[in-house]
């Protein structure tokens, strides 16, 4: 009776769980080899016509989920994600443009950058960013010894005089000078290509930042992403930003939109704090003309239910009126511009694409009345008004 297994039985040299000779090889059969990494052969299988299944899936989910971005949702392919890379872009050229735009979202969103080149035959470079107080800005182009141009200055009046700080746009204002490497400007210009062609590679509808905005407000005490800004915009070369046509046909987005502004709410801007502003403005204004530049004010549309906060908080007697005599400089009011009255305000701060046209009509004709520096075309186009501010019919869309 044997009690061992001979070395030359088969069983005896296979470990347990181990698979059939030639399947893997193990650093028994690999000597010299200090890893004992096991090797697995390639199994026959038809990697081609696999791979080809997985391409055809892949591709049809994409198409899928495009027919759905632009039919359900309203997204289109062309409109442009904003970043700090692309805010740089155009920070560089303005330093040697002669008109630039600073501000916040509103003269952001109401300026339409192609009217203002028909009537004067020059583009701006459109500088402005959203959630931004536009003093900064301001002081901005004041450090900057190669701007010599043009600067127009748009502000909401509570965050002008009423918030000390920069706002949403200081991490592209604090690193404009790091925001132009080959790697990122690579990365621009993948983004945009690509953006160009696909519709739903919009930020705002990403996969990531919808999940969190399915939470309306179930936990209590607990930061709710209803109360962040949405999608208001689209976005096209030169930062061109024009509202989203689905805010003005759906009443859930508009309604959120709304509701993230609060009113404009908050308390009285302190008398200090409004006269600071102004010295720090009239200061900036100063270093820009003592070299040959110069600076005026926009003053955009607002509706009723948020100006009544606004001008409780900081009067335009206190505000607005003191920043012109403060600098010395000229401005355009809306409560000025006859031919911009009663424009559409879906959401209450930001005009519809058509009447940003029609604003920016009037307070370019108005500039070009105050300053040399801007002169209307011999062949401008004619004068517009709230008449050609008409809502667009209504597109039907899924609930988001």
């Amino acid at each position: 009776m044997r009690l061992s297994i001979s070395p030359s039985d088969p069983a005896a040299t296979r470990h347990e769980g181990a698979l059939a000779k030639g399947l893997r090889l193990t650093a028994s059969d690999r000597p010299g080899v200090a890893q004992p990494v096991p090797v697995r052969d390639i199994p026959a299988r038809p990697w081609v016509r696999m791979g080809a299944i997985a391409f055809c899936i892949v591709t049809l989910l994409l198409c899928a989920w495009e027919w759905n971005a632009r039919t359900n949702i309203g997204l289109r392919a062309g409109d442009l994600d904003d970043s700090p890379q692309s805010w740089a872009e155009q920070r560089r050229i303005a330093s040697t443009a002669p008109i630039a735009i600073v501000g916040d979202s509103r003269i952001l969103f109401d300026t339409d950058l192609d009217r203002f080149e028909q009537l004067t035959g020059i583009r701006p470079v459109q500088v402005s960013h959203v959630g931004t107080n536009a003093r900064p800005l301001l002081e901005h182009f004041a450090n900057d010894p190669k701007f010599k141009g043009l600067l127009i200055v748009g502000l909401a009046d509570t965050m002008y005089f009423g918030m000390p700080v920069i706002g949403l746009g200081g991490e592209a204002v604090h690193n404009f000078h790091k925001n132009g490497k080959p790697s990122q400007l690579t990365g621009l210009w993948i983004d945009r290509f690509l953006q160009r062609h696909i519709a739903f590679l919009d930020s705002e509808y990403r996969l990531s930042t919808q999940v969190k905005q399915v939470d309306t407000g179930w936990r209590h005490g607990a930061d709710s992403p209803y109360e962040d800004v949405w999608k208001l915009a689209e976005v096209s070369d030169g930062r061109q930003y024009f509202m989203w046509d689905r805010i003005e046909t759906d009443p859930y987005l508009r309604g959120h939109a709304r509701h993230a502004w609060d009113g404009f709410k908050g308390p009285p801007v302190p008398p200090r704090l409004s006269e600071w502003v102004i010295a720090r403005s009239a200061e900036a204004v100063r270093r820009i003309r003592a070299r040959g530049g110069d600076v005026v004010f926009v003053r955009p549309p607002s509706s009723s239910q948020l100006r009544v906060n606004e001008e409780q908080r900081i009067p335009r007697v206190r505000g607005w009126d003191r920043l012109l005599k403060g600098t010395s400089a000229v401005g355009v009011h809306i409560d000025d511009l006859a031919q911009a009255q009663h424009l559409i305000l879906p959401e209450w701060s930001h005009l519809t694409r058509r009447c940003a046209t029609v604003f920016t009509d009037a307070y370019v004709r108005r500039l070009a009345e105050q300053t040399s520096r801007i002169k209307l075309r011999p062949d401008a186009p004619p004068p517009l008004n709230s008449k050609d501010c008409v809502a667009p019919p209504s597109r039907q869309v899924a609930a988001r």
